[in-house]
């Protein structure tokens, strides 16, 4: 059988869809072998052939922890993998994305976040980054903001909006095209995640890894 990337098919993307209107064991069970076969198949093929540039991949779980959440739907309408070169891929029934940054910062990641935009040069820096990312049609993605500037940073520090910013991330995603189905979603893939590089670089430069650790979180 081959195992090269080729794309996902229509079935990948309707199966997300009646998981949307069915989150249900029942479901997942009558439709196990769909996502086995046409979203999970095509997403190891897809991570294979990124590793020699963007390091080995990893799918997460389907499943949903329920433990602390009032929606206990038990499955993800979505899948997605992380790399470990950083980097993010997501498919679900509207289509491809990717992302890659600092998701989740610790305190000591947050801290060194702080005073790397603070400083005017390093700052500049980061502008300059979100600028890149913009002009090859990349976003910045931040899900958490503070409404006002951190303590210790005055109303004159540099660059007030990025030190609002508690998590920071490159995305860009794509509806359903004719070429999802086709093994050119695996170069517009990587074109993408090579976009996010003045990001994460400046992020490795000047954030690192988790407290203790090296490189970024994805």
């Amino acid at each position: 059988m081959d195992s090269s990337f080729s794309g996902w098919p229509q079935a990948a993307l309707d199966f997300y869809a009646g998981l949307e209107a069915d989150n249900s064991k029942a479901y997942w069970s009558e439709h196990r072998a769909v996502y086995d076969d046409q979203v999970l198949a095509p997403m190891h093929a897809l991570l294979d052939e990124l590793e020699p540039e963007f390091g080995a991949g990893k799918v997460f779980r389907p499943y949903r922890d329920v433990r602390f959440s009032a929606d206990k739907s038990p499955y993800k309408t979505e899948i997605g993998a992380v790399l470990d070169g950083g980097g993010y891929v997501r498919l679900n029934a509207t289509g491809l994305a990717i992302g890659a940054g600092a998701h989740m910062m610790s305190p000591g990641q947050l801290a060194r976040y702080r005073a790397a935009v603070a400083d005017e040069a390093t700052g500049d820096a980061l502008e300059a980054a979100i600028a890149d990312l913009a002009a090859h049609g990349v976003e910045i993605w931040v899900e958490n903001r503070l409404k006002t500037l951190p303590r210790g940073f005055g109303p004159d520090a540099a660059h007030p909006e990025l030190l609002r910013n508690k998590d920071i991330a490159a995305w860009k995603a794509w509806p359903v095209e004719p070429w999802l189905h086709t093994a050119e979603a695996a170069g517009r893939v990587a074109e993408a995640l090579r976009a996010t590089r003045p990001l994460t670089d400046w992020l490795d430069a000047h954030v690192g890894g988790h407290d203790g650790e090296s490189g970024r979180r994805r």
